[in-house]
């Protein structure tokens, strides 16, 4: 009897300062990764993409760099560099296995990186992942680099790309709610401070003071790319440049400029940005800054479209989705409701980044992988965020004429437009009987002979009362009691 060929063996060892471990034969990682693969089972979510693939970005270029200045063999070179362009298409995915909540400031992250990268050049040169005498992911992969200065050099870039869709998006929002300024320009309606009736205004004015706001948070995180272009790479485990010569730093800036087509410099001192995150808090407080203003906008719309028939209902948001399992016909504002959530949770992430960037100690912070965790998923819900808000309630907004007129009557606030002429007492008497009686203050003010019709029409004119300026007096001019 013929005897069965033996079975290839499922796993590799492959070894370590700790010692030996079994790998999978196929992996592409190697025992780094998987030695953080036991010790990091916590989120179970894996390292942000974004930032993978602007690490793999920069071995791509140290690769190209090193083969140009020859401390790469030419064929190790071209292997890394074929290696690394396989995974900027976004193949093998699954091999980045390292869990976003790690210690280690990064290097983890790092390691799975320069594994997957090694043993992908390995088998491009005709061997077997493991095989690491023909690309080796330390003295090939990372020459002339280091953790300390390749994370946070990832980190800026990946941050860059997510930071301009943020922009655009934004952009889109302030030029949605000035479209909304100039389409009810001329529609009066009720002003209120803290809840209450205050003032007449035009709805398009409140329109305004929105777009305003996000013009403001918009120019702001456009500035904010400046802060992150500045990059350590070179600096090495500390920033003093052991182990990375002059001349590879500089090509290096080059290279990755020119590979990203971001305005990118080299720091000079590499030593401040390995060890100091304020740079990350910086940016992450004005998406803060932002989320304020959006979860402050998206809550106004909530409350001005509630009811419809028991709320206020001034506004009616799109509809999008069947509000209830259980209340047929009812639509809840949903997306206004998302963007609120989506800010709360930028603040949250902000809070992170802050406690995070503050516990570093003396040459590195060890909490950067929860910095860039916190900072690339705000980058990113925000971005996504803003954009259906946009898209899906901002645009198909209405505001009704009708509600909005009989809100305005309903209330006593026209009163403010009399105190130039009758004097505060006077004006307030009159909002009182107004309120008591149901009636309007103009008509109070008719019936008891204080001020003709005309002269409260003059004073109680939509456009008096919605710009600057005393109703019933020119610039200037000062009459009646003040």
């Amino acid at each position: 009897m013929t005897p069965s060929p033996p079975l290839a063996k499922d796993t590799r060892t492959e070894r370590d300062a700790l010692g030996d471990m079994e790998i999978p034969a196929d992996a592409l990682y190697g025992i780094h990764t998987a030695r953080a693969m036991n010790n990091f089972a916590v989120s179970g979510r894996p390292v942000n993409q974004k930032l993978i693939q602007a690490l793999v970005l920069v071995k791509k270029a140290a690769a190209q760099v090193n083969g140009e200045q020859k401390r790469l063999p030419a064929h190790r070179a071209a292997a890394i560099i074929k290696a690394c362009d396989e995974l900027l298409a976004g193949r093998y995915q699954n091999m980045f296995t390292v869990d976003a909540l790690q210690g280690g400031a990064g290097t983890s992250t790092h390691m799975n990186v320069n594994e997957v990268i090694a043993n992908l050049a390995i088998v491009q040169l005709g061997g077997q992942p493991g095989q690491y005498e023909l690309v080796h992911p330390l003295d090939d992969v990372n020459c002339c680099q280091s953790t300390n200065d390749v994370y946070p050099t990832a980190l800026r870039i990946a941050a860059i790309r997510l930071l301009r869709p943020l922009c655009d998006a934004m952009s889109s929002l302030q030029e949605a709610l000035q479209h909304k300024e100039t389409e009810y320009a001329d529609l009066l309606k009720l002003g209120r401070t803290q809840l209450m009736d205050a003032l007449p205004m035009m709805a398009g004015q409140g329109f305004g003071a929105y777009a305003k706001a996000i013009a403001r948070d918009r120019w702001r995180l456009y500035k904010a790319e400046e802060r992150l272009r500045e990059i350590p790479i070179g600096g090495t485990a500390i920033g003093t440049g052991m182990n990375a010569p002059r001349a590879y730093s500089y090509r290096m800036v080059e290279q990755l400029a020119d590979e990203t087509g971001l305005g990118l410099c080299r720091s000079d001192h590499p030593m401040d940005p390995i060890q100091n995150m304020d740079v990350f808090v910086e940016v992450s407080g004005l998406l803060k800054s932002a989320a304020v203003n959006l979860l402050k906008i998206s809550g106004d719309f909530r409350l001005l479209a509630s009811g419809p028939f028991g709320g206020i209902g001034e506004y009616t948001l799109p509809p999008v989705q069947a509000g209830s399992s259980i209340m047929p016909g009812k639509v809840n504002p949903v997306m206004a409701e998302m963007a609120g959530l989506t800010a709360m949770r930028v603040m949250a992430e902000d809070a992170a980044i802050t406690m995070a960037a503050a516990s570093g100690q003396l040459e590195l912070n060890a909490f950067l992988p929860l910095i860039s965790e916190s900072l690339l998923e705000s980058l990113h819900i925000l971005s996504n965020a803003v954009r259906l808000f946009e898209e899906r309630c901002v645009r198909g907004l209405v505001v009704h004429e009708e509600r909005c007129s009989a809100n305005l009557r309903s209330s006593a606030v026209m009163a403010s437009a009399l105190v130039a002429d009758l004097g505060y007492d006077e004006a307030a008497s009159i909002a009182s009987a107004a309120i008591a009686q149901g009636r309007t203050p103009e008509d109070i003010a008719e019936e008891r002979g204080l001020l003709t019709r005309s002269r409260i029409e003059q004073l109680c004119h939509p456009y008096t009362v919605t710009k600057p300026g005393i109703p019933g007096q020119e610039e200037g001019t000062h009459h009646g009691n003040e």
